[in-house]
């Protein structure tokens, strides 16, 4: 059973902060939204064809993931033209017909933009490595051998092997942090920072409101070349040669925070458009505040801290929400449960009998947290993971360390738009991966024409959401966390909520200290006072304390 207070009845209005602080903003990977010219991948006409259902979750923003010039190797995150429309999704005036229905539907528009490295068919790199002293020879990292031949230290890259790759023209080594195909640039030369601001500026100029910056923790390496130290013996399985090492000299090196400065500065002379930092690894969460301690930083960054949790605990919710604090240069969180570098929530948080009921407090206690939220494409229809057969494996990670590692292509199959149709409604000729019959059923034309699904509830949860100043911008705090239950409260502007969550399969007590008020959303059978069903969740407004 899930109920809802009148929208109209809250008590307050959202006051005038920024338009990203406490936005729902939603992830589109253009390979696997919609389908425009029949050849199986999505495209940008696919995505302005389906805007509008966009617009109907009552989001603020949408985030598209790469669609440049790319050779593909890394799906899009191998640029090989910052500037450039790559052909299979489309053109140029593609995305300005794009950019024009998004202002349209009143839908902020965010690009991915990726800093640390380009594909090896950009034609900066083809200059690099052309001579060691021409225009762009510093434009990569290049080092020499060590004597006896061997690559200039001990790196790893991360998706397997050493971050090392020899180039016979110019008798050097370059680094590459991910696949030899995508070199790292040198974010230390001034001139890579003008290049790569100037590669924002065309996109601002046409259209776009801000940007995800892509592993931005890796823009910059160590220039001494100091070998990275071993991780201790902890008794922990490691797939990767990347997970025996502590990440200390081949990224986070401390000048990363100048070049976040000049992006801020940039973005703010086009509007303060929305910068949000991506940052990964051991030292996520310092790196995280420092990329946006203070003014004149990125207005947000989002880490790790759900995208590979094997549970949703109240522990975990508790810890990330702490670390987090509404404080003076603390930055402003952004959270994820799903997107396409990660297994589908769903998949790893529940069993399978206890799907739809797992699906509608998540989303809950997702609409629930201080700080943005991302919900990456399906989410709303509550997608599962999808098992992709090595033979029809793309992505190149999960090739190269089957079957150790969990592919990421399962994550990224195409959204089902209808569920009689063979292809989902996602493209007229074979889609790119399969579709999975499990999701093919959750498609949104059945879940449109249901009341109480979660599509539909989904849209109920961000407009409280969107309507409720405590919860979009307000301060929280935990009051209860325990192994099942999970009580936050939310305060802003005179409104106090305080929203209840049975995270476990069991019946559970209702715990103590919640205000006394009224329900503005009960998912799941629960009821104020009573025992709390398993999955359960309720939202409260009480008197202002």
């Amino acid at each position: 059973m899930n109920e809802f207070a009148p929208i109209s009845a809250l008590s307050n209005p959202a006051d005038a902060a920024p338009w990203w602080r406490g936005a729902a903003i939603y992830q589109i990977y253009p390979r696997s939204f919609l389908d425009s010219n029949g050849d199986g991948i999505g495209d940008l006409p696919g995505i302005t064809q389906r805007l509008e259902y966009v617009a109907s979750l009552g989001v603020d923003a949408v985030w598209i993931s790469p669609f440049f010039t790319s050779p593909m190797a890394d799906f899009g995150y191998d640029v090989a033209d910052y500037c450039g429309v790559d052909p299979i999704f489309g053109t140029l005036a593609d995305f300005d017909a794009l950019a024009a229905r998004a202002r349209e539907l009143g839908l902020k528009l965010l690009l991915d933009q990726v800093y640390s490295h380009t594909s090896d068919q950009h034609d900066w790199f083809s200059q690099s490595r052309a001579s060691s002293d021409g225009a762009k020879a510093d434009w990569y990292v290049w080092a020499d051998a060590k004597s006896d031949g061997s690559p200039p230290t001990n790196w790893q890259s991360v998706f397997g092997g050493p971050a090392w790759t020899w180039d016979a023209r110019r008798r050097q080594y370059y680094l590459h942090n991910f696949l030899s195909s995508q070199p790292q640039l040198n974010v230390h030369n001034p001139e890579v920072q003008d290049a790569l601001l100037g590669v924002a500026k065309f996109w601002l100029e046409r259209g776009a409101d801000g940007f995800r910056i892509d592993a931005l923790n890796f823009a910059m390496h160590d220039p001494k070349l100091r070998d990275n130290p071993p991780v201790a013996a902890d008794g922990r399985l490691r797939t990767r040669p990347f997970d025996f090492q502590q990440q200390r000299y081949n990224q986070s090196h401390p000048g990363i925070t100048k070049f976040v400065e000049r992006i801020r500065a940039l973005t703010d002379s086009h509007g303060a458009a929305f910068t949000m930092a991506e940052v990964g690894g051991k030292e996520a969460e310092r790196e995280m505040k420092l990329f946006t301690a203070g003014e004149g930083r990125l207005n947000s960054a989002y880490g790790f801290d759900f995208l590979y949790a094997e549970r949703l605990t109240p522990a975990l919710v508790a810890h990330a929400l702490e670390l987090w604090p509404d404080a003076p240069d603390t930055g402003w969180p952004s959270w994820a449960f799903e997107n396409h570098d990660a297994p589908r929530a769903l998949s790893r948080w529940c069993a399978p009998e206890f799907h739809d009921a797992f699906a509608r407090v998540k989303l809950a206690l997702f609409v629930a947290l201080r700080g943005n939220i991302i919900f990456y494409q399906g989410e709303e229809l509550g997608l599962d993971q999808v098992a992709i057969p090595y033979e029809q494996l793309q992505d190149p990670e999960a090739i190269a360390n089957w079957p150790l590692t969990l592919s990421r292509d399962g994550a990224r199959t195409p959204l089902p738009w209808q569920a009689q149709d063979e292809y989902g409604g996602f493209s007229l000729g074979a889609p790119w991966l399969p579709l999975g019959g499990e999701n093919l059923a959750r498609a949104v034309d059945r879940q449109d024409a249901d009341p109480a699904s979660l599509l539909n509830l989904t849209r109920h949860l961000i407009a409280l959401r969107s309507d409720s100043p405590a919860l979009r911008q307000g301060e929280c705090v935990v009051l209860h966390a325990d192994d099942a239950v999970l009580v936050l409260r939310r305060r802003h502007m005179g409104q106090v909520i305080d929203c209840v969550f049975n995270l476990s399969e069991r019946l559970c007590p209702w715990p103590a200290a919640t205000v006394a008020g009224r329900v503005l959303a009960a998912v799941n059978g629960a009821r104020v006072g009573a025992e709390l069903p398993a999955h359960a969740a309720v939202m409260i407004e009480g008197v202002p304390l």
